[in-house]
């Protein structure tokens, strides 16, 4: 199981870096995605990246704004969140992916899920 840390509550145009890391296995080994859910919303793909960091994705609701990177001495994956918006207030999880049946931004392909971290933004 995988342990998101970071979350935090901010002004609209603030910045937060949301990590993940994982007591047990090697994340380096695997692509970790990030996603979020709001309340009474789905949860939704934000950002992945590979096992090596050189593959990235991002949600078009928020790229230019959050980019996701690995830390390869603290052996975390980490996601920093700029330029936040009220919208961006939710839930945000890490987990692995663990099947290639389908795309890298489908919730299905990811197991191990973190607890989750929450991100608020607000005034």
């Amino acid at each position: 199981r995988l342990v998101e840390s970071g979350g935090g509550s901010v002004l609209p145009g603030g910045s937060l870096r949301l990590s993940c890391a994982a007591p047990v296995l090697r994340l380096d080994s695997y692509t970790v995605g990030w996603f979020r859910q709001a309340p009474g919303q789905q949860r939704e793909f934000v950002a992945s990246i590979n096992w090596s960091g050189s593959s990235t994705e991002y949600a078009d609701s928020v790229k230019g704004r959050f980019n996701v990177y690995r830390d390869n001495v603290e052996k975390t994956v980490l996601l920093q969140m700029d330029n936040l918006k009220p919208e961006d207030t939710a839930t945000y999880y890490c987990a692995i992916r663990r099947t290639y049946r389908s795309s890298v931004v489908e919730e299905s392909e990811y197991g191990d899920w973190g607890q989750g971290t929450q991100v608020t933004v607000a005034t």
